[in-house]
């Protein structure tokens, strides 16, 4: 990730580095990527133009890091909401919850993840992938204890992530839902039903 920054030194480098990112978000979520300038984003941000190219080389690395932040968070969101899970269907259902209630808050990244199929496919390719290969390790782990079906783990994680992105694409951005205790326990019928070892 740093090679796609120049990581500032000070507290107030940092500070700035925030605001330029904060500020192409909501570009890049109103404008999209090629309706996006850098005077959008430095003027957003109220930084200098010249102060953009102090952290990135162009609106491309911007963006880059942008897609990277977003996986590290999401990761790091749904790793501490899981935490202390006693089996795997624990896991699957307070994760869904806990995505749908972190998109809730961060609409925006939809737009801009997906616009990335459009701009570099590679990037969009990679950012699922990454997920598919942290997934993995899970459900690896929850297979070894019986508490999953024989099943590809690969092609499994690609199911979940396929049903997270789509229950949050229409509770969250089509009905705005602010209470997903419903949605989730039908999605973990589903699950018991399919994925999950009987004995669990």
């Amino acid at each position: 990730m740093d090679v796609l920054v120049n990581r500032p030194k000070t507290q107030r480098g940092e500070e700035t580095l925030m605001k330029i990112c904060v500020a192409a978000e909501q570009v890049f979520f109103e404008k999209g990527y090629y309706g996006a300038s850098i005077h959008d984003i430095t003027r957003l941000a109220s930084v200098a133009s010249g102060t953009f190219y102090i952290y990135f080389d162009g609106k491309y690395n911007l963006y880059k890091f942008l897609l990277l932040q977003y996986s590290h968070e999401i990761r790091k969101h749904i790793s501490k909401s899981i935490r202390g899970c006693k089996n795997r269907r624990e896991a699957e259902r307070m994760g869904l919850k806990s995505w749908l209630e972190y998109i809730r808050e961060h609409k925006h990244m939809y737009n801009i993840i997906w616009e990335s199929l459009y701009i570099d496919k590679q990037l969009f390719v990679d950012y699922y992938a990454n997920f598919s290969k942290y997934y993995v390790e899970q459900l690896d782990a929850a297979k070894a204890k019986g508490e999953l079906i024989d099943v590809d783990s690969e092609v499994l994680s690609y199911v979940l992530m396929g049903v997270s992105n789509f229950i949050g694409l229409n509770w969250v951005l089509f009905k705005d839902a602010d209470n997903f205790d419903y949605v989730v326990d039908e999605v973990m019928k589903v699950f018991d039903r399919n994925i999950f070892a009987p004995e669990t």
